[in-house]
């Protein structure tokens, strides 16, 4: 079995989440499990995501239809026990081995807000078995999280005139 890589998919450009859904219809495709946890981005698409199961489950801690940032400071401060629930069921699936790939979309959003530290992604990563993969996103890079990383793709948005125009 292939050794499991850690992946980081960062950037200012949209489409992080969507390369990530792309490498689990992959896998799934090939016959293996995956575990997709999102965070901070409120209920989009959920339904039409919960069609892909069984082959990949998809889950969301939060209870709140609206992203993190448009919620009140009250409404944070419920939602973020809620999403410590969803970062202890991740340490679950890894400790388990339930799925041949985890993707913990957003998670890098986590550490930007302040909700988690490194060291707490770090004690959820040390959980992973060398055959489980774990693809993570967020919009910012930081030195610590390339050094977890086996592999960072950088997303960004590239404008360019096309046939030469001006």
């Amino acid at each position: 079995m292939e050794k499991g890589l850690i992946q980081v998919y960062g950037g200012e450009g949209h489409g992080k989440s969507a390369a990530a859904m792309g490498r689990a219809i992959q896998l799934a495709s090939a016959g293996r499990s995956v575990v997709i946890i999102n965070f901070l981005k409120g209920n989009q698409n959920e339904e039409f995501l919960k069609r892909l199961e069984p082959e990949i489950k998809i889950f969301r801690f939060e209870k709140s239809a609206e992203e993190f940032s448009q919620l009140t400071d009250e409404r944070k401060r419920e939602e973020i026990q809620n999403i410590k629930n969803g970062l202890n069921f991740a340490k679950k699936v890894l400790a388990t081995g339930e799925c041949g790939l985890l993707i913990l979309d957003e998670v890098l959003g986590l550490v930007d807000n302040g909700i988690i530290t490194m060291e707490d992604l770090g004690y959820i990563l040390k959980a992973k078995s060398d055959e489980v993969s774990i693809i993570m996103t967020g919009t910012h890079l930081n030195n610590e999280v390339c050094q977890v990383a086996d592999e960072i793709y950088q997303i960004e948005a590239v404008n360019y005139k096309i046939f030469g125009e001006k």
